[in-house]
């Protein structure tokens, strides 16, 4: 049996209630007793419960955390930008998958209300209004991370898409490169769509034309998606000198799709990423692509959360109560699997 409260108050001669005082730093109980009573809980082994702190507080001190899939490196990162802040102010998090789907949403949903956590933040990018719904029902605030439907939900942190797929596109065209295609995420809504819009802005800016078959959505984001949204570009009778992918995941299914294809990168075709993933430096050649601050974006969703939990949920912030919004912008990480096309010189 664990030491309870009431051990430590029998072994100190004191009342419980002084001991969970002593314990707390409480300035009316002498510092003599609290030493005494700190030592006695050290020997006894004797930890706070979680589950009755809860109780007296209605607080768990439990953050939920819901991601579309916990074996992306994109996400790990952002996980542990919430942890570092969470563990600073005591918190713990829990974590679950959405897998982009509906049934298992409604079951996350339901852990999460079981497990009281105190907020929630969503780093799915397609969590359903209605799931979102039962959690603000039940007092739980909400801070999303790139989501495409964060118009629904007051408080978002975004990073700057189409200002990253800008650069990217400005950094091929800069070598030489006038034939670029987008090869994107369809499942990724408003995310692959800012970063299309980036790219489109880029090469309209630059007076060059996007074919209508230089631009692909293909139902994912991993390295087989990349793979598999290759081949069609493989197959054009005028292929693109650089490509643009949704994320650094499906940029490592093309540089693979390439060598085996016989195509060489960069020389042949030069391929960029999204993201910076922890992968993209040690792929053959090194993968072009936009750093986003993951770990920093995932420690202001936390911060987020957190004052609105010590605001009270809004009603003490003015600042807070109509909404936040807050926009992150990362950098270009320009690598080995880019270079000017065939025929272009490199700029010295």
């Amino acid at each position: 049996m664990p030491t309870t409260i009431k051990d430590v108050a029998k072994r100190a001669e004191v009342s419980h209630s002084t001991v969970s005082r002593a314990l707390r730093g409480n300035p009316l109980i002498s510092d003599e007793t609290t030493q005494r009573v700190r030592q006695i809980a050290r020997e006894m082994g004797y930890h706070p419960s979680a589950a009755a702190r809860s109780l007296k507080t209605n607080q768990t001190k439990a953050l939920g955390v819901v991601v579309r899939t916990i074996d992306d490196p994109f996400f790990s990162e952002i996980i542990q930008g919430i942890e570092d802040v969470a563990q600073q102010e005591r918190y713990s998090i829990f974590i679950s998958s959405s897998q982009n789907d509906t049934d298992r949403e409604r079951s996350v949903v339901q852990a999460m209300r079981e497990h009281r956590v105190d907020g929630v933040i969503i780093c799915s990018t397609s969590f359903s209004a209605s799931e979102s719904r039962l959690l603000r029902e039940n007092g739980v605030p909400i801070v999303v991370v790139n989501n495409q439907a964060a118009e629904e939900y007051r408080y978002s942190i975004y990073h700057d898409d189409v200002d990253g797929c800008r650069q990217l596109t400005q950094h091929l065209i800069e070598q030489g490169h006038r034939r670029i295609a987008y090869l994107g995420n369809a499942l990724s809504g408003r995310t692959t769509l800012d970063r299309l819009s980036g790219f489109q802005q880029e090469m309209q800016a630059a007076g060059l034309p996007i074919p209508a078959e230089y631009i692909l959505q293909v139902p994912g984001g991993g390295p087989q998606d990349g793979q598999a949204g290759l081949a069609h570009f493989l197959n054009l009778v005028e292929r693109p000198t650089g490509l643009v992918c949704f994320n650094d995941m499906m940029a490592i299914g093309v540089l693979q799709g390439l060598q085996m294809a016989g195509v060489e990168v960069p020389a042949q075709c030069s391929v960029t990423g999204f993201d910076n993933i922890i992968f993209s430096a040690y792929t053959n050649p090194p993968l072009t692509t936009f750093d986003q601050p993951k770990k920093y974006i995932g420690a202001e969703a936390a911060r987020l959360v957190l004052d609105l939990l010590k605001t009270n949920l809004e009603q003490q912030a003015p600042d807070l109560k109509s909404g936040f919004t807050k926009t992150l912008k990362g950098r270009l990480l320009a690598r080995q699997s880019t270079a000017p096309p065939p025929g272009v010189r490199r700029s010295e």
